[in-house]
């Protein structure tokens, strides 16, 4: 039987912002005793949050250890490191789509995108020691971790996880939970933004961005036992024009708009969710009425209170040349209101702004994490 007494991490996705995730990840790390393994038994992602899931569980047995290789990674990153960015291999990608147009309807034609991220791929082949992940589940190191990705043949958000035997496949309404043994096309898939990067095949299925079809991001980490679920996301605070300044959106604006609604907005109607679920149960212990298909599972939510846009735009010239020309197609430039550079954006000096960022976020809810987690004793300083 699977213990309803799990803490989960829950990582949700955001393209380049979720260097932010590194940087509370390296927060609540130095809350723990070095040797500490990962307080976090049930881990799940989505996009890149997915990514930074894997990479944490591959290490479960040392959690300093895990914190601080998504750091080296993260604080060295290059865009070339991600997607193809060269002037010749851009272009060469676009116009080899476009000749596929005029392909015949029988011919096998590549997934529609805007960059080729294959470098992703090897490097993730190059980071991460899938087989690590099996060993800490069976050394009790692990519960389970679980990718989302969002199926493009029927609509379905579905997390495929790994985990320990007593696990079954779950299924509800669009959403569904596969055991499957990890790997990099997983991991690619839930990180695939729509039209930026390809679809990827897995199992006679086409799947993109975890992000697309999630429309309950917590119900990973619920079906796969979670207690607790700690949520490190990247939604940043709407800002508001106090000015009220007439503002016609053009295609890049909307284009940013579109990627904030992938990414942001189901997260807090679910949180809102879990707390009226929290108060009915609360209720009927009151009423001493019994409730065996309902549970009790607390949150609790790490967000950024920063402009990533204007953090982003600061870095704009450090983009490579060819991306953004590509970019400026579509009306993204420095001075464009848009938030599709903050998603863009694999350099190390944008990335390691926001890492800064998100440890010091973390260390203001040290009294919060410590608590939550149940770590006993003071915070290691």
């Amino acid at each position: 039987m699977i213990s309803s007494r799990e803490p989960a991490l829950l990582l949700t996705g955001g393209g380049a912002r979720a260097a932010y995730q590194v940087g509370v990840i390296q927060g609540i790390a130095s809350l723990v005793p070095r040797a500490h393994p990962l307080p976090f038994r049930i881990l799940c992602g989505t996009s890149a949050g997915a990514i930074n899931a894997t990479a944490l569980a591959s290490y479960a047995s040392s959690f300093h250890l895990g914190a601080r290789r998504l750091h080296q990674v993260w604080s060295n990153f290059e865009t070339s490191q991600v997607y193809k960015c060269s002037t010749g291999e851009l272009f060469g990608h676009l116009l080899s789509r476009v000749g596929r147009i005029f392909q015949s309807e029988s011919a096998e034609r590549p997934a529609a995108s805007l960059f080729d991220n294959q470098p992703l791929r090897e490097l993730l082949d190059r980071v991460i020691d899938y087989k690590r992940i099996d060993r800490h589940i069976h050394n009790g190191f692990l519960r389970a971790v679980s990718v989302t990705a969002s199926c493009y043949n029927n609509g379905e958000s579905v997390s495929f996880y790994e985990g320990v035997s007593q696990y079954k496949d779950w299924r509800r309404a669009k959403r569904c939970g596969i055991r499957a043994r990890l790997t990099s096309e997983h991991l690619m898939a839930s990180a695939a933004i729509p039209l930026v990067f390809p679809a990827i095949e897995l199992q006679h299925k086409y799947y993109g961005d975890g992000s697309i079809h999630q429309i309950a991001p917590l119900s990973p980490p619920i079906h796969l036992g979670a207690s607790k679920i700690l949520v490190i996301g990247v939604d940043q605070p709407t800002l508001e024009d106090h000015l009220h300044r007439p503002y016609v959106p053009n295609s890049a604006a909307i284009a940013g708009h579109l990627l904030d609604t992938i990414f942001a907005d189901t997260l807090n109607s679910d949180l809102e969710r879990l707390q009226r679920v929290n108060e009915t149960i609360h209720q009927l212990d009151q009423a001493g009425v019994p409730h065996p298909s309902l549970r009790r599972v607390h949150s609790l939510v790490i967000q950024p209170h920063h402009d990533f846009n204007e953090i982003a735009h600061k870095h704009y010239e450090r983009l490579p040349s060819a991306v953004k020309r590509l970019l400026g197609f579509i009306g993204v430039d420095r001075d464009t209101p848009s938030s599709v550079v903050s998603y863009l954006l694999f350099e190390k000096e944008y990335c390691r702004e926001l890492i800064s960022l998100g440890y010091e976020d973390a260390l203001k809810q040290t009294d919060e994490i410590h608590q939550f987690l149940e770590l006993g004793g003071r915070p290691v300083p």
